[in-house]
């Protein structure tokens, strides 16, 4: 028999239909050669300190830090999952070969690979990797079986960042609470966690400490059309009011006008991140609400794999996308242009080189029935991303008109689209035309001259926002940088802080344990939270910039361009530090 093992008993279900392995059996399915059982995400875990050796059993700043001369996994203490892995124990110890049908990325092949090794299988294994679970993607996934040992690299990484996150999270988490919590709270700590806390907090010193400073802007109203000064803000009411009286009285004169004609591409596709982002402004959805949603849409075969963190698309999707299209009946109004001739093939969507193990999250021409009310929102966002990377740029005039009064020089921009091209898609569900229309200048001719109305605008500087959930996601992607070109937020992924599929599941951790909570629509910080991160003074441990140089070298495990060792070493040499500098803090610091 040949034994394919899934991650949930619905995706083995589907699976073992396209096999023809019909036949229920308690805790797997059989048939036309095949047995096709599950776990239930993660069966089992590292193993934990009282494991190793009774002396870190209690917590003792004296048994710092625990670091096991080599790490072991063991099954998670439940029946229901003890049941389920001697079911797999006993097809894998009869198995000619094994088909791993884990999620196709770095925490499936995880999950997988500890099963295996706990029910010691002998036999030779295979790798089902899949970006979508309609029958056609199944059946060609295995036609394409690929050996193991091809998944290596992956594995080695996602081991290497469970046993990282061991090694910080129990050391630091323990070496904290001893020191500083007395005994009152766990103080957790955690390699992700914790430089994303500091994001938070760091942003409600930035507003606590933020001191408004006073300025003054200079307008005019001539035909109707505010006219801003050229010069900027006034730092001094004086120079305000001087420039004000200047110009009072005096005619205003158009000295330029301009017009220049531009094109804008449509969207991108989404990965995790920018669709989080998006439900989190559009739907008040939060990450995990996201992630739980897409990842339903994935198993009920409508949508491709969610946990990716590319926006692109690889070349062999492209013959594909025809019929995709077509698949999209609700979106006929706006598939129909597109039917009948080439769909076009653009370098800024289709890019092997911009895709590793999965492309951005598309439809899959499955027709959606039965969706919850945010399914249907979510699964729009990106059926209407997908058809507008077929459709025309969208093209605009900019027209800057510049005046003058007195000498004081003024400006204007308004822009007219000219051609809605994708906008077409969005219009429906943004206000986006309504904006443009509102921008839309009256005819002014260089030369002419007239009336016009001028006032002083007394403002004051406003401190930096509070996160949201969508700005926190952007800011653990780029490691707490501000950064809205998207392709320098690409390149700049690499150092990003968690992975797309983790960083839900950190927000809410941090929630859980009341490091932040959420006001309205803002994520900000609570008094546990902000003495926490005011007790660690290791910039290792809360330092989204360096975090981020951890995870790239996770994904450099991946690429076979770093050692899994010399990680591991690295983290371990931090540890010995971070402890050493806490046991010799004489400070008398407590978090109550």
């Amino acid at each position: 028999m040949i034994v394919c093992i899934a991650e949930k008993p619905s995706v083995a279900k589907e699976i073992a239909d396209v096999l023809g392995a019909r036949s229920r059996k308690e805790g797997y399915f059989e048939g036309n050669g095949y047995q096709v059982t599950w776990t239930f995400g993660h069966l089992c875990t590292l193993k934990e300190p009282h494991d190793y050796t009774e002396m870190w059993k209690r917590w003792t700043l004296g048994s710092l830090p625990m670091i096991p001369p080599r790490f072991g996994i063991k099954l998670i203490d439940d029946k229901g999952i003890e049941k389920q892995f001697s079911i797999i124990e006993r097809l894998m110890k009869e198995a000619e070969y094994i088909v791993n049908c884990g999620d196709a990325g770095q925490e499936g092949e995880l999950i997988q690979r500890w099963v295996m090794q706990k029910a010691q299988a002998k036999c030779p294994v295979k790798r089902l990797w899949v970006s979508s679970l309609t029958e056609e993607a199944i059946r060609e996934g295995f036609n394409n079986l690929k050996d193991q040992s091809e998944y290596q690299p992956l594995y080695e990484a996602g081991l290497s960042r469970s046993i990282g996150d061991w090694l910080l999270g129990m050391n630091a988490t323990r070496l904290y609470t001893l020191k500083y919590g007395r005994n009152k709270q766990v103080l957790s700590i955690g390699r992700v966690q914790t430089p994303t806390l500091a994001l938070v907090v760091k942003r409600h010193f930035e507003i606590a400490n933020f001191v408004p400073t006073q300025y003054w802007e200079l307008k005019t109203t001539y035909r109707d059309t505010t006219f801003s000064v050229t010069s900027g803000k006034f730092d001094s009411e004086a120079e305000a009011q001087e420039a004000i009286l200047k110009i009072t009285g005096e005619p205003f004169t158009v000295t330029d006008v301009t017009a220049k004609s531009g094109t804008e591409q449509p969207p991108r596709l989404y990965d995790l991140t920018s669709l989080q982002v998006d439900c989190n402004k559009k739907f008040g959805m939060s990450a995990e609400q996201t992630l739980q949603t897409i990842q339903s849409l994935y198993e009920k075969k409508v949508t491709t794999y969610p946990r990716v963190d590319t926006t692109y698309l690889s070349d062999d999707i492209y013959p594909k996308c025809e019929n995709i299209i077509k698949g999209l009946r609700d979106y006929q109004t706006f598939t129909a242009p597109l039917m009948g001739k080439p769909l076009p093939k653009s370098k800024k969507v289709f890019d092997n080189k911009k895709v590793t193990d999965h492309h951005a999250i598309i439809p899959t021409g499955v027709y959606p029935q039965g969706l919850t009310d945010f399914e249907k929102k979510v699964y729009d966002l990106v059926a209407r991303h997908f058809i507008a990377i077929f459709y025309p740029e969208c093209k605009f005039r900019t027209t800057t008109v510049m005046g003058d009064s007195a000498g004081v020089e003024f400006k204007t921009t308004g822009k007219l689209i000219t051609d809605a091209g994708w906008r077409i898609i969005f219009a429906q569900e943004s206000n986006d035309e309504k904006e443009e229309k509102e921008k839309i200048l009256p005819r002014f001719v260089k030369g002419e001259t007239g009336p016009h109305t001028p006032g002083l605008q007394e403002k004051w500087t406003q401190p930096p926002k509070q996160f949201t959930e969508a700005t926190l996601l952007r800011a653990m992607e780029t490691a707490g940088k501000l950064v809205d070109n998207e392709e320098l937020r690409d390149a700049m992924k690499e150092n990003g802080i968690g992975r797309p599929s983790t960083r839900a599941a950190i927000i809410e951790t941090l929630y859980k344990r009341n490091y932040i909570r959420k006001e309205r629509k803002n994520v900000v910080a609570t008094q546990t939270g902000i003495e926490l991160i005011s007790t660690i003074r290791n910039e290792l441990l809360k330092s989204a910039e360096l975090t981020g140089q951890w995870e790239k070298k996770l994904r450099d495990i991946e690429k076979q361009q770093y050692k899994a060792g010399d990680f591991i070493n690295e983290l371990k040499t931090m540890l010995t530090q971070i402890v050493n500098d806490v046991l010799s803090d004489n400070s008398r610091m407590v978090i109550n």
